[in-house]
């Protein structure tokens, strides 16, 4: 399986001077998909036929979290990528990424607050590039941070997911309507941009995440 958000998972824990300890660290997990070894839900995972390429660019430690989704979206999409956010040295295969003549970079996310002449309502598709959506990978407060200090993200444009798209796919709803999960906003994205095939194997590689995590929790109780 090529998910880049495991790979940038090992390469943190093999740099990091300490352990890191996420909220049931003493849980025996699947390296995989990180849920219970008796909950691993791995043989259910399904490859997608996608036209794009993803991006993770995740906040600190995020990858390390058994809860983050970002990763879902890695197992599902064949072309993928992850980073380390760093405000003041960004990586340099990154950067490499985002200037790649085969790819047309677009961020994701809300547009309250954006520049409207950066805002798109649609994939605009060529034959000579490939769409590169960049998921921002952390909490909602981490993600505006993410937005805002990153000015190699400043020239991209923004494609905008509405909230109450989620109703269509019967997923679990974030506290506030605008916070929602990297592969909720993923599910909706790629049936937005006719990647139907990826959004269909996304929604339920997601939900089979969610009730194997669920599970787990409830189990502790």
């Amino acid at each position: 399986m090529n998910n880049s958000v495991l790979a940038l998972r090992q390469r943190q824990i093999a740099a990091a001077q300490r352990e890191y300890k996420a909220r049931g660290s003493k849980l025996a997990r699947c390296e995989c998909c990180l849920l219970a070894t008796t909950l691993c839900i791995c043989d259910k995972v399904e490859m997608a036929k996608a036209d794009c390429a993803v991006c993770l660019l995740m906040y600190h430690n995020e990858s390390f979290k058994p809860s983050n989704t970002g990763r879902l979206i890695a197992d599902v999409i064949p072309n993928n990528y992850a980073f380390r956010w760093d405000r003041t040295e960004p990586d340099a295969a990154l950067l490499a990424l985002l200037s790649d003549e085969q790819y047309a970079p677009i961020v994701v996310f809300p547009e309250q607050g954006v520049e409207p002449e950066r805002v798109i309502t649609k994939v605009t598709r060529t034959e000579s590039k490939t769409p590169l959506f960049i998921f921002l990978d952390g909490t909602w407060r981490e993600a505006k941070k993410m937005f805002r200090k990153s000015p190699y993200l400043d020239n991209l444009p923004v494609l905008s997911i509405a909230p109450e798209k989620l109703s269509d796919y019967k997923l679990r709803v974030a506290p506030h309507e605008h916070q929602l999960g990297t592969a909720e906003v993923a599910c909706v994205l790629f049936a937005e941009c006719g990647e139907q095939d990826a959004a269909d194997k996304l929604t339920a590689h997601f939900i089979d995440f969610r009730d194997a995590y669920l599970k787990g929790k409830r189990s502790k109780l």
